[in-house]
C-alpha cells in the first residue's frame, strides 16, 4: 500500500536531532565488503530502501549478509556463487553499479544490470567504463546489462574527463587489487569517496590522495576483515538545518562533521540564520525573516547539488531575489511546480532559477518528483499555512529514515497514512487541532 504524508504547517522546530549514517558512502562500502572472503561488520548503516535493496542484491549473488540490527550488518563474501545481478529492485538505485567495479576487482568479471535512481537528468556512466577499460578490462553493454571481464586488472593512469562521484568509487573499487598501481586524475572529493577510500584501507588496501583530486592506489593482492563505522549523512544533516531555518525554529543537529556541512552553513548565515558549530553537532535557529542570495551547485567543497531543492525552498520564504544556478543536473527544478502550487514564486530558465521572496505559503496536495525534490516540499510543508498532503514518498524513503520520526519529535504536526485514506486525514486533523 502506498503512503503519504500529511502535515499542519506553522510549527517552529526545536530541540535535538541526531543524524544517521551517509547513504552515498554506505553504498560504496556494502559494495567493497564484498571484495575480501573475510567478515566484514559494518554499523551506522542507515534504514532506508536503497541500502536494503543493495543488501538484497549482495545476498542474491550468494554472499552472507546477516543484519544484527536495523544500523549493522556482517557480510562475508566468500560464499558469493554469482557474478550476474539483474533483478528489478536494483534498478530502482543509483549505487548498484558500485557491484560492477567490485565484482570486476575481486573476480576479473561482473555482469550489473544498468543503474535507475531518482530522474534529475542525464548521468552517463560512460566515465565508469573508460576506466575499467583503462584498467584491461572488455567492457559492453547489452539487453540492458553492462558485461565486463579481463584476464587480469593493471593498474593505468586515468583522467577523468568530469568529475565524477560514481566513477572515482567504482575506479577504487576495481582497481585496489590490480596488479601496479593507479592514479585516478581528476577524482571527486567529496566525504563519502573519502570514507569509502579509509574503508577500503582498512580492510588492506593502499589508497593515497582521497579528498583531493588525485588519488594513488598501489594494487594488493587481498583483502582481509574489517569493523568500520560509516560517515554521518552531510545532506540528512543539512536538510534538518534548512527546515530548522525556514519553520525559524531552534534544533541541535547531532552526530555530525561540521566541515562537511561548511558550504551549508556559510549560507544559512549569510541569509541571517544563526550557525553555531560544536565538535559533532551544529545549531542553527533563526527568529526573523531571512535575506537572499545567490548560490551555485558545485561538486564537493563547494554547494551540495542535493541540497539545492531544500534551500530554494528556504529561498522562497526570504525577502527579496535570489538566484539559484544548478551546475550539475539538468532536472534538478521539478519540485518548482508543486512549490509553486503552495504560493511561492519561483521562474526557471535553462538551470537557473530566479526566486521571488513571498511572504508565506500555503498547504496544498503536492506529489514528490525524486528524493531531494521531496525532502524540500517536507520543508515547505512545515512552513505553510493549513495542511500540506505529499504523495510518492517512496521517494523520499530512498535516502530519508525515519523522516516523519525525527520530524514529529521537534514538534512538528506530520504523520505518514495510507494514500486516499479520508479517515486517518480527518483523525490526523482532530488529534492536531
Amino acid at each position: 500500500m502506498e503512503n503519504q504524508y500529511i502535515i499542519k504547517g506553522g510549527t517552529p522546530l526545536h530541540g535535538e536531532v541526531t543524524i544517521g549514517g551517509a547513504k552515498n558512502a554506505a553504498l560504496g562500502i556494502l559494495a567493497a565488503a564484498i571484495m575480501t572472503d573475510d567478515t566484514v561488520l559494518i554499523d551506522n548503516l542507515p534504514d532506508v530502501r536503497d541500502i536494503n535493496v543493495l543488501l538484497e542484491a549482495i545476498r542474491g549473488i550468494g554472499a552472507t549478509v546477516e543484519r544484527i540490527n536495523p544500523h549493522t550488518v556482517k557480510i562475508n563474501g566468500s560464499t558469493i556463487n554469482d557474478v550476474t545481478i539483474d533483478y528489478d529492485s536494483i534498478r530502482k538505485i543509483r549505487g548498484s553499479y558500485y557491484l560492477l567495479g567490485a565484482l570486476l576487482g575481486k573476480y576479473n568479471k561482473a555482469n550489473v544490470v544498468l543503474p535507475g535512481g531518482c530522474d534529475i537528468g542525464s548521468r552517463p556512466i560512460d566515465q565508469h567504463l573508460k576506466g575499467f577499460r583503462a584498467l584491461g578490462a572488455t567492457v559492453n553493454i547489452e539487453y540492458g546489462m553492462i558485461n565486463a571481464s579481463a584476464d587480469k586488472l593493471i593498474g593505468k593512469h586515468i583522467y577523468f574527463d568530469v568529475v565524477t562521484v560514481g566513477a572515482t568509487i567504482n575506479i577504487m573499487l576495481a582497481s585496489c587489487m590490480a596488479e601496479g598501481r593507479t592514479v585516478i586524475e581528476n577524482a571527486a572529493k567529496e566525504p563519502h569517496v573519502v570514507d569509502v577510500a579509509n574503508f577500503l584501507n582498512s580492510m588492506g588496501a593502499n589508497i593515497k590522495g582521497a579528498g583531493t583530486d588525485k588519488i594513488r592506489i598501489n594494487g594488493v593482492p587481498r583483502l582481509h576483515s574489517s569493523e568500520y563505522s560509516i560517515i554521518p549523512d552531510q545532506i540528512e544533516a543539512g536538510t534538518f538545518m534548512v527546515a530548522a531555518a525556514a519553520t525559524k525554529g531552534d534544533v541541535l543537529i547531532k552526530n555530525v562533521i561540521p566541515r562537511h556541512l561548511e558550504a551549508i552553513s556559510v549560507k544559512l548565515i549569510e541569509i541571517g540564520a544563526t550557525v553555531e558549530e560544536f565538535d559533532d553537532a551544529v545549531r542553527v535557529s533563526c527568529n526573523n525573516r531571512l535575506m537572499h542570495t545567490q548560490i551555485k551547485t558545485l561538486p564537493y567543497p563547494g554547494f551540495p547539488t542535493d541540497m539545492q531543492p531544500q534551500i530554494s525552498t528556504l529561498l522562497a520564504l526570504s525577502s527579496g531575489t535570489s538566484i539559484v544556478t544548478e551546475s550539475l543536473f539538468e532536472n534538478r527544478f521539478k519540485y518548482v511546480d508543486e512549490l509553486s502550487r503552495m504560493g511561492a514564486s519561483i521562474k526557471v530558465e535553462g538551470n537557473v532559477a530566479i526566486i521571488e521572496g513571498v511572504d508565506g505559503l500555503t498547504g496544498a496536495s503536492i506529489t514528490a518528483p525524486d528524493l531531494r525534490a521531496g525532502a524540500a516540499l517536507v520543508v515547505a510543508g512545515l512552513v505553510a499555512n493549513g495542511y500540506t498532503t505529499i504523495d510518492s514518498i517512496q521517494y523520499i524513503e530512498r535516502g530519508y529514515e525515519n523522516f516523519e520520526g525525527k520530524i514529529t519529535a521537534l514538534g512538528a504536526s506530520m504523520q505518514k497514512i495510507p494514500v486516499d485514506d479520508e479517515r486517518a486525514v480527518q483523525k490526523f486533523k482532530l488529534k492536531v487541532s
